[in-house]
């Protein structure tokens, strides 16, 4: 606990029990204002102590040379939410989203383990020399011609997998018609799904992972949150000029990537909608994309219309309105 002047007042261990947590934050006198890092109980903690305390902050723990412990962390977290210095502020409030964020969940995890199931299989039969399998390893109907080709052991290591693998998809079946039920309960993940290349699925991510597009006041916060944002990196900037004797910029090229910092599931998803509008010909936004490959390259190109898409998907979620291709399609998110 530290005072208004920096000053520490008050350090202790408590149990993680929500009642021993409320009976100690009520001990405090004055305005209280909690910081705490994310993790897996961050969650359950903001719904436990958000009503007692007149802010909480959630943030991603920072990476730092020196000594690190509980205490110290402990510390360095309230000093600098008293200084107003926190970074990498995680947004947890769910509001009416709670049902949406929890379907959306379950159809991110069953998805992971199905994915996880067919690479194992899958290199279960590469590891014999075996090729050629695409997804006929997977489907009941046709798997059952590959299993001779395996010795006995890996086999049966073969069909274990493939059951696991069966139950698996019956549960992402499961999973993707809760997510369909609830965003079908949300205006905005109807009024996305009228986005290029967003369906229903990417359109409840979306909402599930933003909640509120007003936490951007900009698109290009947006574009950084996705993991779209454009960042140049450079050294020895400057050199002295022959004839001046004058130090310049040097007049050279800068590296540029893309911010690291950012949601990774929104960078995902974006991107794939991009692909989804390139393959398909008759779209305005892949005539745009055959444009900018005249001056840039593909990968180049396909950012633009991510970024294209991401700009529209803020707009119209602000605005609550549906897409409209002759504002959205000939613009340059820049």
């Amino acid at each position: 606990m530290m005072g208004s002047a920096g000053r520490q007042l008050r350090e202790q261990t408590l149990e993680t029990n929500a009642k021993v947590l409320i009976d100690f934050v009520r001990t405090i006198p004055g305005q209280r204002r909690l910081c705490m890092e994310e993790g897996t109980l961050s969650e359950w903690l903001c719904e436990v102590l958000e009503p007692h305390v007149a802010e909480l902050v959630v943030v991603q723990p920072d990476k730092h040379a020196g000594a690190k412990n509980d205490s110290i962390d402990a510390w360095n977290l309230a000093s600098k939410l008293r200084k107003g210095d926190l970074e990498n502020v995680v947004f947890k409030a769910r509001g009416r989203f709670t049902q949406l964020r929890e379907a959306v969940r379950a159809h991110r995890v069953t998805t992971a383990d199905v994915v996880r199931t067919k690479l194992r299989l899958n290199a279960l039969y590469r590891s014999r020399g075996i090729h050629g399998m695409g997804n006929e390893i997977y489907d009941p109907d046709t798997r059952d011609q590959w299993l001779p080709k395996l010795p006995p052991a890996r086999a049966r290591m073969a069909q274990l997998l493939s059951t696991e693998l069966d139950g698996l998809c019956e549960v992402r079946e499961q999973a993707e018609i809760w997510l369909l039920e609830q965003a079908r309960e949300h205006a905005e993940v109807r009024r996305l799904t009228t986005l290029p290349g967003i369906g229903p699925v990417r359109a409840a991510y979306i909402v599930a992972i933003v909640v509120t597009p007003f936490r951007f006041s900009t698109k290009r916060d947006f574009f950084g949150y996705c993991g779209l944002g454009i960042v140049t990196r450079s050294s020895s900037d400057y050199e002295r000029d022959e004839r001046s004797q004058r130090w310049v910029r040097r007049q050279v090229a800068h590296t540029r990537g893309l911010n690291r910092n950012r949601n990774p599931l929104l960078k995902a998803i974006f991107k794939g909608a991009a692909l989804s509008v390139i393959a398909q010909t008759d779209h305005p936004l892949r005539r745009d994309y055959d444009r900018l490959l005249q001056n840039s390259k593909p990968p180049l190109a396909r950012l633009t219309i991510a970024r294209r898409i991401a700009s529209a998907t803020l707009a119209i979620w602000k605005k609550k309105e549906e897409y409209d291709p002759a504002k959205h399609c000939t613009t340059d998110a820049k």
